[in-house]
């Protein structure tokens, strides 16, 4: 079966001395397959290695609903609580709740499509910036009518986690969710840290490979701004399913479909979306930031773990992902 998952990932990362890649399978807990393909830098020639740090882009929303579901845990907060509680000045808050920001259903603008975001893309913001940049755009729609996909609603928790805890975001998610579980190699992203195996980031153009545009990472800050590996997403998935983290109501918080006020159901919990794969329900996000794309799907019923984390916004790992944890599933069905 490596042989075939090895095939599936060369078709897509065919150019070798370009950037790639670093993809890991792992069932029952066990790294069952892990590879990387292609460039870590391609300045220096630098391979990518199955220990490269990536930059997870949206994937950093799974960690973010997490810790919400931690403060929920420790009695800090509600999921059923509004915005307003928290937040006492942002515009319709007493209507909009923390349920609505996790299954992205609260109808805030999302900052990522506002044409004024060139303006701040390399400025230093502080969450209140980033909030008070957003707050004042007129809604897409009333909390609970729709589904539609908002990093603004990611870049409230961020902040209301600092209010609620009085932790900066960044400390909060390392002292309470990577050292607890050992992930050592994970980080809030930074350019200017030193970061040993880092994988750096490129665009395709025309003429060829580009140094990824430069953001300030506190502009994407909770939605999507941190790193990690494949081993330390292991930790992370193993910890999800093993409650080291969060008890079961709370887990179970995280992985239920919701409903929107017509009863409509929504295909994503808090933080992950929920959906069918082969006849089986995953759990599934990806990422996408600047020079890097992410996915990552589990298949609870099966306990298989795919990700694959690439450094060139040109190689998008979804479908790959889907693939190999297609073709595991099928031979883990007929091996039973």
């Amino acid at each position: 079966m490596n042989n075939q998952i090895d095939s599936l990932i060369m078709t897509v990362m065919a150019d070798k001395q370009g950037p790639g890649g670093a993809f890991m399978v792992a069932q029952k807990g066990k790294i069952i397959y892990q590879k990387a393909f292609g460039k870590a830098n391609l300045e220096l020639g630098n391979n990518l290695t199955t220990e490269s740090v990536f930059q997870l882009g949206s994937m950093t929303k799974q960690f973010t609903a997490v810790a919400v579901l931690l403060l929920e845990q420790q009695g800090k907060l509600k999921v059923s609580d509004h915005i307003s509680k928290y937040i006492p000045d942002y515009p319709g808050g007493d209507k909009i709740t923390i349920h609505h920001l996790l299954t992205h259903t609260s109808g805030v603008k999302d900052f990522t499509k506002m044409k004024a975001l060139a303006e701040i893309a390399q400025k230093e913001m502080t969450p209140k910036m980033m909030v008070d940049f957003f707050k004042d755009e007129p809604v897409d729609f009333a909390p609970g009518e729709r589904f539609e996909y908002n990093n603004s609603g990611y870049v409230l928790l961020g902040y209301m986690i600092e209010q609620v805890s009085g932790e900066v975001y960044a400390d909060f998610i390392r002292q309470h969710i990577f050292v607890p579980l050992g992930m050592e190699h994970s980080y809030y992203a930074s350019d200017r840290q030193v970061i040993y195996n880092r994988a750096y980031g490129y665009q395709k153009k025309e003429h060829g490979y580009v140094n990824k545009t430069a953001i300030s990472f506190s502009v994407p800050f909770a939605s999507g701004a941190l790193m990690s590996t494949l081993g330390d997403l292991l930790k992370w998935q193993n910890a999800l399913s093993q409650n080291k983290l969060l008890n079961a109501n709370e887990t179970t918080k995280a992985f239920s479909r919701y409903k929107l006020n017509n009863g409509e159901p929504v295909n994503y919990g808090y933080g992950w979306h929920i959906k069918e794969l082969s006849g089986l329900t995953v759990r599934a996000h990806g990422g996408s930031i600047f020079g890097f794309k992410s996915m990552g799907i589990y298949v609870p019923g099966e306990d298989i773990y795919v990700v694959a984390l690439t450094n060139c916004d040109c190689n998008s790992p979804t479908l790959l992902a889907e693939n190999i944890t297609k073709l595991i599933i099928t031979g883990t069905v007929k091996s039973k």
